[in-house]
């Protein structure tokens, strides 16, 4: 269904939070005119009616696959028109954070078409995480393959992670997380709890990864130590990946995740248990990585975003976060794998599951809800 906005009822005034609480609970005012400190920005609807939405990747039309957690896949197209799911999409396991996760393109797929699905995958009462690759053939998916499986499939709906990435190199990066119950683990090589995984994208492993040769441990782990990464993005200009996971009270990370390192959980954080039993902050005393940016409270973030383009080039350059329990978006200037500044977007307004670029340079963001919505932000029109 398609949202047109109107430049008549776009209500030209600074972006205060009751304003934003009023746009976005009602849905009566199509565009929000914003003053920060870079840059000004009208939030457009694109899209509503989506269950839940957690992932979505630009195809080379302009388009978009959408995924739904549910175990819907969606194509919307660039005036937010939202397509009947797409057929032959693998069975989920949707229970509370499970479910259809995200979804990448092959750094190939004009001439391919393979897409890349990540998803909580059944086996009776229990479930991992699961990647799966496929052709887009219209509106079906064929030579559907699963390429990865966590090991061991464990009893739970919580922290499945996961975010896919592709590498300069080629080579797919999946985030993981630590199940929620079997949290110990993490600190375990000889299975996939909690940790970032390198593979090629038939699902082979690369030679060079840092376990490769260890046969005590998984060869297709990168780094481990993590509780449950639902942002990950490349570094324009580094190359490298960067990530952020959620702590539990409080110690939501950002790492820049190197090859067979240990990032610490459960045995090190900068938040403490639900129970409110501490957790020792130490992670360099402790032969961890320190984060080199954590959030204290939790804000829960979720999607991850180095903006590249041209619509805003006062933000070029800039990472960007959404978060969960904050119902915010975060704009951080960063320097040498550090974050200089941050600031805090679209204050007290709704839950954002991913934040990214689209291919006009726009920024476009998921709302988790049961009427989930694509946002898209774009320079305010001048009066």
């Amino acid at each position: 269904m398609l949202y047109p906005f109107s430049s008549k009822t776009r209500l030209r005034a600074t972006l205060t939070v009751m304003l934003l609480v009023l746009l976005y609970s009602a849905f009566m005012i199509s565009s929000v005119h914003a003053q920060r400190i870079q840059t000004t920005f009208d939030v457009k609807l694109l899209a509503r009616g989506l269950s839940h939405p957690w992932g979505m990747a630009f195809l080379p039309d302009g388009s978009m696959l959408v995924t739904e957690r549910i175990g819907r896949l969606r194509i919307v197209t660039p005036d937010g028109q939202v397509s009947d799911p797409v057929k032959d999409v693998p069975a989920v396991f949707s229970e509370q954070q499970g479910g259809l996760l995200d979804v990448a393109l092959d750094p190939n797929f004009a001439t391919n078409r393979l897409i890349y699905l990540s998803y909580a995958e059944p086996a009776g009462t229990a479930a991992s995480t699961a990647v799966a690759r496929a052709e887009l053939a219209g509106d079906t998916l064929k030579n559907l393959k699963v390429i990865f499986r966590q090991e061991p499939k464990t009893v739970g709906s919580q922290h499945f992670g996961s975010r896919l990435v592709f590498a300069p190199d080629g080579n797919l990066f999946i985030t993981l997380g630590d199940r929620g119950n079997q949290m110990e683990e993490a600190q375990n090589t000889r299975n996939h709890i909690g940790a970032i995984i390198r593979i090629r994208p038939d699902g082979s492993i690369p030679e060079d990864n840092p376990f490769v040769k260890d046969p005590q441990a998984k060869p297709e782990i990168w780094s481990y130590g993590h509780r449950s990464v639902q942002g990950a993005a490349i570094h324009p200009e580094t190359g490298e990946l960067w990530i952020h996971e959620h702590g539990p009270r409080g110690g939501d990370e950002i790492n820049i995740p190197q090859p067979g390192k240990n990032y610490g959980w459960p045995n090190a954080s900068y938040g403490v248990h639900y129970s409110m039993i501490p957790i020792k902050d130490e992670h360099a005393e402790q032969g961890y990585e320190e984060p080199i940016y954590y959030w204290t409270p939790s804000v829960a973030p979720s999607g991850m975003l180095f903006y590249t383009g041209g619509l805003f080039p006062g933000w070029r350059g800039n990472l960007f976060v959404g978060t969960l329990a904050g119902q915010h978006l975060i704009r951080m200037s960063t320097s040498h794998n550090k974050v200089l500044s941050e600031e805090q977007l679209l204050q007290n307004t709704l839950r954002f599951r991913d934040v990214e670029q689209g291919p006009d340079g726009a920024i476009y963001l998921l709302t988790d809800e049961p009427d989930g919505k694509i946002l898209k932000l774009v320079p305010a029109e001048k009066q």
